[in-house]
């Protein structure tokens, strides 16, 4: 299996890619590929660095792994294809991110690759999936790999907007250097935490982009063609 890295992430993750432990990952993928069906398609494994340049990194979104349904994954972290149903998860995103926005305008589409291309890295903690079989490859070493990109972006860069959505996410970047960087957090988006009142209300999209605008940043159009 090919690593389709860009050359900026290329560079940034080199010495991880080059660890015994990530040639023997790859090699598993590969091979889980092969025996069953798994998701996302092998050449968007890794589209949350390809359609986020590391130039442009404002936002990181850490999620837990990829959606598990047919045509549903599209190696963003809440993210679906255009067409598919969008999750309940991403639709008390979308209703957060309106009301924190004032916002009249709903999104249609599930797709946020339009937030990856502003400079949100929208993260899954493990990047593949078998089908209908969700966390199945949390006993592959993705975490390791993932853990060292959260670190390396703590470690490397200054002024990135971290949101941690759940325990998961907040155990993840447990370790992001808090005096560089801002990190945010709230309960999980999907409905069960939404509805025991720990998602909404956390106003999150308007305070990283007044974060990014006292940096002198553009802000990120979290609603496309609003």
């Amino acid at each position: 299996m090919q690593i389709n890295l860009t050359p900026d992430w290329q560079t940034l993750l080199e010495d991880e890619i080059q660890q015994p432990y990530f040639k023997e990952l790859i090699k598993t993928v590969d091979e889980e590929y092969k025996t069953n069906t798994c998701f996302p398609p092998q050449e968007l494994i890794f589209s949350a660095f390809n359609n986020c340049a590391l130039l442009s990194l404002k936002v990181v979104i850490i999620g837990q792994d990829p959606y598990h349904g047919e045509g549903e994954a599209n190696g963003l972290s809440f993210s679906v294809n255009d067409g598919v149903k969008i999750p309940p998860s991403l639709r008390n995103i979308y209703k957060e991110l309106c009301h924190d926005l004032d916002s009249i305008f709903v999104p249609t589409s599930g797709n946020l690759e339009f937030w990856a291309k502003q400079g949100v890295l929208l993260l899954n903690a493990s990047l593949t999936v078998r089908k209908d079989s969700p966390n199945s490859h949390k006993h592959l070493k993705w975490n390791r790999f993932t853990d060292a990109v959260i670190q390396k972006i703590s470690e490397e860069k200054k002024g990135i907007v971290f949101l941690l959505w759940g325990g998961f996410a907040q155990k993840k970047g447990a370790k992001i250097d808090r005096t560089k960087h801002l990190v945010l957090e709230s309960g999980h988006p999907s409905p069960m935490s939404a509805n025991q009142g720990k998602w909404f209300g956390n106003k999150h999209f308007s305070q990283t982009n007044m974060y990014l605008m006292e940096k002198g940043l553009n802000t990120i159009d979290w609603i496309e063609g609003s």
